[in-house]
């Protein structure tokens, strides 16, 4: 009986972990997730100051600033697609987080069960015992 409360117990530890490891991975995800989007913003106010300027400009520093813009547009459009993979990623690891925790919930009554199935045995054992087997074990405690 005490060897199923104690393989009980080292399932919850296995699943407390891996708990813990699912939510640091969707953590870490979800920092991705936005670095990737702070990224995207940090373009967008670039490419919006870069026409801001105050003064004339010349056809060919204007040709610049035109070329630069569309590289910078393109670069959050490519970070848009990247951000759309790393939110994906973030609700699939918090998928695996759920799931985690479900099985880390289901390892944890079934532990409380095993102790509890324990302790009705211990009883029973004790109750089946002569009443001067009883007096006996009740003095040396």
């Amino acid at each position: 009986m005490k060897g199923l409360v104690n393989r009980r117990q080292r399932v919850l530890r296995v699943r407390h972990v891996q708990h813990a490891m699912a939510v640091a991975e969707t953590a870490r995800a979800r920092d991705a997730a936005d670095g990737i989007a702070h990224n995207i913003e940090r373009l967008r106010k670039v490419r919006g100051e870069l026409f801001g300027g105050e003064g004339l400009a010349n056809g060919a520093s204007f040709a610049a600033m035109q070329e630069l813009a569309t590289r910078l547009e393109q670069a959050g459009r490519q970070l848009d697609g990247a951000l759309y993979d790393a939110r994906r990623n973030v609700e699939a690891k918090e998928g695996l987080t759920i799931a985690a925790n479900r099985e880390k919930e289901i390892a944890t009554r079934l532990k409380d069960r095993a102790r509890a199935d324990m302790e009705e045995w211990r009883e029973n054992k004790l109750a089946a015992l002569p009443r001067y087997r009883r007096m006996q074990r009740s003095q040396d405690v």
